[in-house]
């Protein structure tokens, strides 16, 4: 078993008991005799972003400009220990950063492409954008173009995604171009006590699960849709005492859970181990009444969800892909460590 299997498998055990396919990475794919190259030196030390990395609620009942600028910057990173993978990224870690504003707001956005930090095009398409491409049209530029400005009013509420369009946007995506613009309705949200900021996505690479090395981009194993890892937040495991950082909460909190699924290609089953999804707002839904107490939920390629839970007993809660072999062995599993006393007489581990 790969090392990261093992400890992906065992980290799941305990809850039991028509466009061109050019590579526009730099490095050439090793050669089977050649092996790997050797792990590159990182760009940042953490490739994920902070899952409570979210701009506060709305707090405003007035529409409002937002001046925005957002960088793509390319970063090596390690997926795991020990293995070097080179992203694309909005702002420099995934998912790009969360927007956040109000029904009727108006946003304008500056795009750029440092000409030092980038070989690729690049631009912007915001699922919550009325016009051509989503503002992929008039975002899209090439590195040495000056940055370019679009200006949209979010015009209807709820939990979208935003990516990189170009011809190859497979694989910039796979890479790390995804994130999440939040849209809250005129009257605001629910407040909650906790608010966690996830995207899965799958990477395709030239190496084996788990070999360390650097790994480059596996255009092959991309058409075939048959990823080498499956992550939130561009990182296997990140969100996990092994792995990284868990996310936080004390029993008697509430958590809303906003949740995008960059794809490019497979669907996630959303699940949380050991709690339901108390209020799930389907495809980033924020205007219907939410759906009671899911188990598990399709989050299709190129979709959000929210969704909230309540912290009665404490524990940790596991968020998973239950595809399962994705969250055992390729990354999709992050926790939030529920500390505090039980607040209900509903759970006993030892009767």
């Amino acid at each position: 078993m790969q090392a990261i299997g093992a400890t992906g498998a065992l980290a799941v055990a305990g809850c039991l008991g028509g466009e061109s396919q050019t590579n526009d990475e730099e490095n050439e794919p090793a050669t089977e005799d050649d092996g790997l190259p050797a792990a590159k030196s990182v760009d940042v030390d953490r490739i994920a972003r902070d899952p409570t990395d979210i701009p506060p609620p709305v707090d405003w009942d007035e529409p409002r400009e937002h001046d925005v600028t957002i960088r793509t910057e390319r970063v090596t990173a390690e997926i795991e220990p020990g293995v070097t993978f080179e992203y694309m990224t909005f702002e420099g870690q995934v998912p790009g950063p969360m927007l956040r504003v109000r029904r009727g707001d108006r946003v304008n956005l500056t795009f750029d492409v440092p000409d030092d930090l980038n070989v690729a095009a690049h631009n912007m398409d915001f699922h919550a954008v009325y016009g051509p491409g989503g503002g992929a049209d008039a975002t899209t530029i090439a590195p040495g173009d000056d940055p370019t400005q679009i200006s949209f009013t979010a015009d209807y509420a709820g939990v979208f995604i935003y990516h990189c369009a170009i011809p190859n946007m497979d694989q910039h995506i796979s890479s790390g171009m995804f994130g999440s613009i939040l849209v809250e309705p005129e009257d605001g949200l629910p407040e909650v006590d906790n608010e966690f900021y996830l995207g899965q996505h799958e990477i395709y690479t030239d190496g084996d699960l788990g070999e360390e090395g650097h790994h480059g981009f596996d255009f092959d194993a991309m058409l075939k849709e048959e990823p080498t890892y499956v992550v939130f937040n561009g990182q296997a495991y990140g969100f996990t005492p092994d792995g990284g950082v868990p996310m936080a909460a004390n029993t008697g909190e509430t958590a809303r859970v906003y949740f995008a699924n960059g794809g490019p290609n497979l669907l996630s089953s959303w699940h949380a181990i050991g709690n339901v999804w108390s209020r799930f707002y389907r495809d980033g839904d924020l205007l219907t009444d939410p759906d009671r107490n899911v188990e598990t939920a399709p989050v299709a390629p190129g979709t959000t969800a929210a969704a909230e839970m309540e912290f009665p007993v404490p524990g940790p809660v596991k968020i998973v892909d239950h595809a399962l072999t994705r969250a055992a062995r390729r990354g999709a599993l992050g926790v939030v460590d529920v500390t505090g006393d039980p607040t209900r007489d509903i759970y006993d581990a030892d009767p």
